[in-house]
């Protein structure tokens, strides 16, 4: 998928990205297209792999070009070219600032504007609306007071705003109501621990919401870093659900107030999550899923299951487990 919002602002070569990961030039110069994570990655870009959970990826992929580190060399193709590291996640940190020079920091959108309401088709609007550039609201829309619209958003058809939203970096769908204080599209919470200072890691993706959700009051969710965040069509979030990069979450979904999501997460169609409940980073959780109210979930979940509890466990076990418990206080 073409990035819609993040542009290239230099022509990059396989020498420049060496020399900014300290590495010995090559003879054989070549441009290098596009950073992309395996599955979107085509034969001018460059990629990486850092865990064996994404060698299924690897299989599929057209890249030529990737970042590894020693422990997975071997589990490379021949004929692409290998780029070892000591640490992948952070190479390629380095490497997409190099693309994106602009993606680490989200300081204000000091070019917003007051809405001019003249340009679009029956909208109601508060007081104090302010429009970055590169923003499309389509018709029947109604925003509210206070709310900033920060450079590229699209907001679809009958659409509404609460007051005190703040967008930027998205795609909303048609019918979806944002309710009042959510903050969407800024970036995520990726980072790596240094010694002398933390690194940021870029985040060049955007948020993408379909149509007929409803995102509740002070609800946060970050854009993707490499990929987008995903919402999608007829999913309901409670109040102050917290959304981190690239998570992914299917149709129909129901999630209630204070439920965490940690990067990369995927979601089925149809969940069910109960109230502060937390799901940990890069799992799965199937179709059909009904999590109980402050579960933690830390592993994939397959799909038409009850989970409950810390860890959370089928939820006749846990049912089981404390029954048993009740018998021996």
């Amino acid at each position: 998928m073409k990035n819609k919002f993040f542009k290239k602002t230099i022509n990059v070569k396989l020498n420049d990205i060496l020399k900014v990961l300290n590495q010995k030039k090559q003879n054989k110069n070549f441009m290098v297209n596009d950073i992309k994570e395996l599955e979107l990655a085509k034969q001018n870009d460059i990629s990486f792999l850092h865990s064996t959970k994404y060698l299924d990826y690897l299989k599929n992929s057209n890249v030529k070009l990737i970042i590894t580190n020693q422990k997975l060399k071997n589990k490379i193709p021949k004929g692409i070219k290998i780029i070892l590291v000591p640490n992948v996640l952070l190479s390629v940190a380095t490497v997409t600032s190099l693309f994106y020079p602009n993606s680490i920091h989200d300081t204000f959108d000091s070019q917003v504007k007051p809405i001019n309401p003249k340009k679009y088709l029956n909208l109601k609007i508060g007081n104090n609306i302010l429009l970055g550039k590169n923003v499309k609201i389509g018709k029947n829309c109604s925003i509210g007071h206070n709310c900033i619209i920060e450079q590229n958003v699209s907001i679809g058809d009958n659409c509404t705003l609460g007051s005190n939203v703040i967008l930027r970096n998205s795609i909303i769908g048609n019918n979806t109501n944002i309710l009042d204080g959510a903050i969407i599209g800024k970036k995520g919470f990726g980072f790596f621990p240094g010694k002398k200072k933390n690194i940021r890691y870029p985040h060049i993706g955007s948020v993408i919401i379909g149509d007929n959700v409803e995102i509740g009051c002070n609800n946060t969710i970050d854009r993707g870093s490499l990929s987008n965040t995903v919402i999608g069509d007829g999913t309901f979030l409670d109040n102050q659900v917290h959304i981190a990069h690239n998570v992914k979450i299917g149709k129909n979904c129901i999630i209630t107030g204070q439920v965490g999501f940690a990067g990369s997460s995927t979601i089925g169609n149809r969940v069910l999550i109960g109230g502060q409940a937390g799901i940990s980073g890069h799992i799965k959780i199937g179709d059909n899923v009904q999590i109980g109210g402050g579960s933690g979930v830390i592993k994939n979940i397959p799909s038409n299951t009850k989970v409950m509890g810390y860890p959370a466990t089928n939820i006749r076990d846990f049912l089981k487990k404390e029954k048993l418990n009740d018998k021996f206080k």
